[in-house]
């Protein structure tokens, strides 16, 4: 029971951060890396996004 609500919990982080990363300012070849990475990588990617990936582009 444990594995399945972590796994949803990392599901939605990962949700979170592609839906961020597809509003940032990067540029589209820039975007489509880090989706990949994201989500391919879920646990890992999602770490190296949140500290050095494209941040939203704000209001």
């Amino acid at each position: 029971m444990f594995e399945g609500l972590l796994g949803a919990l990392i599901l939605i982080a990962d949700i979170w951060a592609i839906i961020n990363i597809v509003g940032s300012s990067a540029t589209t070849g820039m975007k489509a890396v880090w989706i990949l990475l994201v989500f391919f990588l879920p646990v890992i990617g999602l770490i190296i996004w949140y500290f050095a990936g494209p941040k939203s582009a704000g209001p």
